[in-house]
């Protein structure tokens, strides 16, 4: 079974830096864009940042120059660095990822994390 456990969320003040990470497990054959999002109380899920498998990158405004996106393949990883974060940034941050297996077949999976939350205290 193919999985995407999140980690690195919690606690932190304004201003301050955390680091997500989200690794994907299983009988994995390539993984294609991998992408974090996130979903504040009372307000839809929205993009935050998306890496290819080629590590092109691209950024919710909102986010630009603070956070940093990156991904290990060896590891089958994507990591999002949040600097300079803001109350704003409170919510439950998904990792998110287009995972090919073969199994009978090649088939494309869309996989999301379970979810980390993370609180940004003014």
């Amino acid at each position: 079974q193919v999985q995407l456990v999140e980690s690195g969320g919690g606690l932190v003040q304004a201003g301050g830096s955390l680091r997500l990470s989200c690794a994907a497990s299983g009988n994995i054959f390539r993984i294609n864009d991998m992408g974090w999002y996130r979903q504040a109380p009372g307000r839809q899920r929205e993009l935050v940042a998306v890496i290819t498998s080629g590590s092109s990158t691209n950024y919710a405004d909102s986010v630009k120059g603070r956070f940093t996106i990156s991904r290990d393949n060896a590891k089958n990883t994507v990591y999002l660095q949040m600097n300079s974060l803001k109350p704003e940034d409170t919510a439950v941050y998904y990792c998110n990822a287009e995972v090919i297996v073969v199994i009978t077949e090649i088939k494309a999976l869309d996989l999301w994390g379970q979810g980390t939350l993370v609180t940004v205290s003014s």
